[in-house]
């Protein structure tokens, strides 16, 4: 069903990290040396008459060996993680050009956008709400009550096409004149990038900037001829 109207962003894929293994070894060694010299140094110049306990010095040891022991776990843990991150990039390449279907805004550029609304079961009428890039209402439409897939043209009601650009739809339910359910309605949109994020989850990037994760995709469809 096509819609006429009624009145009514790119970021490039951050580099990635050096691993900070190598130099958190390197502090780990050099702390425990000063630690071991101010142990020596503690003992050489301890008080004869209250000499200090050398349970003291077991505990001390055992402290220091426990948080480095923490650290590299840490750090080997990071560098698991970082891997997972990769090869987990590398399966969702695989998705790239094709049209994932999802409520993130999609981008229009001059073509009809396919709405698949889902309206509450009890509403008496329905409304396609769209908004532009900045979240602000730019449109809003009469839809049958009805979950039958609907085509959003992108013409004002001068018969003027909206600037290309991502947009965003809502479907609104009433009810008796009151709203019941409002909430963001399903479209596709052209996946062109995967791209890792700094705590080594992967996101997809649609085409016109919107960024996702694998499991907010309901489905996935190549791209119509």
């Amino acid at each position: 069903m096509d819609i006429n109207s009624s009145p009514i962003a790119n970021a490039s894929a951050p580099g990635a990290t050096a691993s900070s293994t190598p130099q958190t070894q390197q502090v780990l060694s050099s702390d425990f040396e000063t630690f071991l010299k101010m142990l020596t140094a503690q003992a050489r110049f301890q008080d004869p008459l209250e000499p200090i306990d050398s349970s003291q010095y077991a505990a001390q040891l055992a402290q220091f060996s426990m948080v480095e022991q923490q650290v590299l776990s840490n750090d080997l843990l990071t560098s698991l993680a970082s891997q997972i991150g990769s090869g987990n990039m590398a399966e969702l390449a695989s998705w790239i050009g094709m049209e994932a279907r999802t409520t993130a805004p999609v981008l229009f550029d001059g073509s009809p956008i396919v709405i698949h609304p889902n309206p509450a079961a009890a509403s008496d009428e329905v409304y396609l709400v769209v908004r532009d890039s900045t979240g602000e209402e730019i449109q809003r439409l009469q839809l049958p009550v009805s979950a039958e897939p609907v085509e959003w043209a992108g013409v004002s009601s001068d018969g003027s096409a909206f600037p290309v650009g991502t947009y965003s739809f809502d479907i609104e339910s009433h009810a008796n004149g009151d709203v019941i359910l409002s909430e963001p309605t399903e479209t596709y949109g052209r996946i062109v990038e995967t791209r890792r994020q700094d705590d080594g989850g992967t996101v997809l990037i649609l085409e016109g900037g919107s960024a996702i994760l694998a499991s907010d995709i309901d489905g996935l469809r190549e791209p119509p001829v």
